[in-house]
């Protein structure tokens, strides 16, 4: 069955070529996520003032990958106790965060967020809420590092590598 999870983890251009390589996603779109406003454009998220989170919708085949391996993965890829920054990047719209649309996905994100706890020494700063709103991004932003190959990602290329070998164990 295909679900979806919506992932906030920074710039969503690496987010999203990052998840993109992990076996059993089937779609990943990037956009904003729980902010203030109707339809924002890239432009006006990136002035700090709409609380939009610049977010990956992921769609994946619960058959072939599940939710704890994505949220797992999720972790490799951010500094969960970083508020507002991932990498070079600054400003709420990069903040991290796990948005879910199904009631059931709250319990595992539980599970995987106090797994991950044990080994941070500060609390982790991933905000976990409801999917209150979700506005794709425009198509130039789509797909963006595969359309630009050497364009600006806060994620070290290695992590995609690893992300392609990565599977459940």
């Amino acid at each position: 069955m295909i679900k979806d999870i919506f992932l906030a983890g920074g710039c969503f251009w690496g987010t999203e070529h990052y998840f993109k390589q992990i076996k059993g996603v089937t779609n990943t779109e990037v956009g904003f996520a729980n902010g203030q406003t109707t339809d924002p454009t890239y432009e006006e998220v990136y002035t700090d003032t709409t609380d939009y989170a610049e977010t990956v919708r992921i769609q994946y085949d619960d058959a072939v990958v599940d939710l704890k391996f994505l949220l797992q993965m999720f972790f490799k890829a951010i500094d969960p106790t970083s508020l507002n920054k991932q990498g070079h990047d600054e400003g709420t719209r990069y903040r991290t965060g796990v948005y879910y649309t199904a009631d059931t996905d709250l319990p595992v994100i539980q599970e995987v967020f106090a797994e991950e706890q044990k080994n941070l020494d500060a609390p982790i700063a991933v905000e976990v809420e409801p999917l209150q709103s979700f506005y794709p991004a425009d198509e130039r932003h789509q797909d963006y590092l595969d359309k630009n190959p050497d364009g600006y990602c806060h994620l070290p290329v290695a992590l995609f590598e690893f992300a392609r070998k990565a599977s459940r164990s």
